[in-house]
């Protein structure tokens, strides 16, 4: 149904500076044993009183299972019914679309009953939901994970551990999202969920605003080569639609956009905040965590930025390296277009929200390098970068070419 990085943020508590870079080796591990293979890449919330974290689920037993479950995603949303297309492909013997979106917490209560979360008054904590037809999605799942399922059946959810973590929440926990309450079944690896923060059956999901398809879950049959089945994925999506398929052991989450943190990982090191969704895809986060989090720095190249604090280290020493090699010719200044902003990404409320809302991402050389276009970036440019821990949109599915974004702290950070 996995994890890494500073102090997980407590229930929303109001925003405290988040711990620093411990969990440099998580990162680079992640809990990638999960026994939900389908999910397994084989790869301060503010409440009133600090509470302390309540015991999770017992680990489940790992079962032996064959290890070639595929990650299959196309960028923004899976085209409708493609789930159900790609069962019918022979070869495939099953599969499953996962749908995944932000859901706006409202507060969380223990098992005792005592309250944890308490965002501020007008702003709900953002919360990554994903859920699928649990008929469908049981083949994936180990004998022993199987236990969740008449919970999940009814519409009660699993958590991540990192959520559980930021949380202080564990079993029989309730969340509530506005009128709806959820009660929390179990907590597992972040991995067998994605990471996610929690995971529901899709009718529970779709209770909750979460309908858009972000990907598939898809088991070969024994003598189908992923090389074949890919080509006949492909084959039933529209024309020039770009496909992603991952197998075990190439990205530490089965997830979409696994080039990048999730979300769960981005509160864990920089803090969880509550916010509001406004017009133009914008939101208006707690002032609190941003008077803790983002600031005015200056840097070599570009001059003054607005990042998170957590960064401005790794980003300065990125650009003094590119400085001193010569290279600042390359990143004008007049071409940078910000690192804090708070929005959804591409000001799209279903698409999640944007990376720049942490301020951990930056734009350079934009008007050469417009979204979804060839980038035009220099590769030494883009190595240094990467050296210091930012990986680059250049590289993804639909290139984003002016697109850097912390990934990890460098090493001796």
């Amino acid at each position: 149904m996995s994890s890494r990085f500073p102090p997980p943020p407590k229930p929303y508590r109001r925003p405290r500076r988040a711990r620093r870079p411990a969990l440099l080796g998580a990162l680079a591990i992640g809990l990638v044993t999960g026994t939900l293979i389908g999910l397994s890449a084989k790869g301060p919330a503010s409440s009133s009183v600090l509470r302390p974290l309540e015991p999770a689920s017992p680990a489940p037993q790992v079962q032996p299972v064959r290890a070639d479950t595929l990650l299959a995603w196309t960028p923004g949303e899976l085209p409708a019914g493609w789930g159900k297309t790609v069962g019918r492909i022979r070869g495939v013997e099953h599969a499953v679309s996962v749908v995944s979106g932000t859901a706006w917490l409202s507060s969380s209560f223990s098992a005792d009953g005592a309250r944890v979360d308490l965002p501020p008054a007008g702003l709900t904590i953002p919360i990554e939901v994903a859920g699928a037809d649990l008929a469908s999605y049981q083949p994936f799942m180990s004998p022993s994970d199987r236990s969740f399922l008449p919970a999940l059946a009814r519409r009660e959810a699993v958590m991540g551990v990192t959520e559980a973590a930021i949380r202080h929440l564990g079993p029989g926990a309730t969340l509530v999202f506005g009128n709806a309450k959820v009660r929390v079944a179990g907590i597992v690896p972040d991995a067998e969920i994605g990471a996610h923060e929690i995971f529901m059956a899709r009718s529970a999901a779709n209770r909750l605003g979460i309908k858009v398809a972000r990907y598939l879950l898809v088991d070969p049959g024994a003598r189908t080569s992923r090389r074949r089945l890919t080509s006949r994925m492909r084959a039933t999506l529209p024309p020039g639609l770009p496909l992603r398929v991952r197998g075990p052991g190439e990205t530490p989450f089965f997830r979409q956009g696994d080039a990048v943190l999730p979300p769960v990982q981005l509160k864990e090191l920089f803090g969880e905040f509550a916010a509001r969704p406004t017009t133009g895809g914008f939101l208006v986060i707690d002032s609190a965590w941003v008077r803790t989090h983002i600031v005015n720095a200056t840097v070599p190249v570009l001059g003054t930025v607005t990042c998170n604090r957590a960064i401005i280290p790794q980003l300065r020493g990125a650009l003094a390296e590119i400085e001193r090699e010569g290279l600042s010719r390359l990143i004008p200044r007049r071409d940078y277009a910000g690192c804090y902003s708070s929005r959804f990404i591409n000001r799209n409320p279903e698409a999640g929200i944007s990376h720049h809302a942490w301020g951990v991402a930056f734009d350079v050389n934009v008007s050469r390098n417009p979204f979804g276009r060839t980038p035009h970036q220099d590769p030494r440019v883009v190595a240094i970068f990467e050296q210091w821990g930012f990986t680059w949109g250049g590289r993804w599915l639909r290139p984003d070419g002016m697109h850097f974004e912390f990934v990890r702290f460098p090493t001796g950070a």
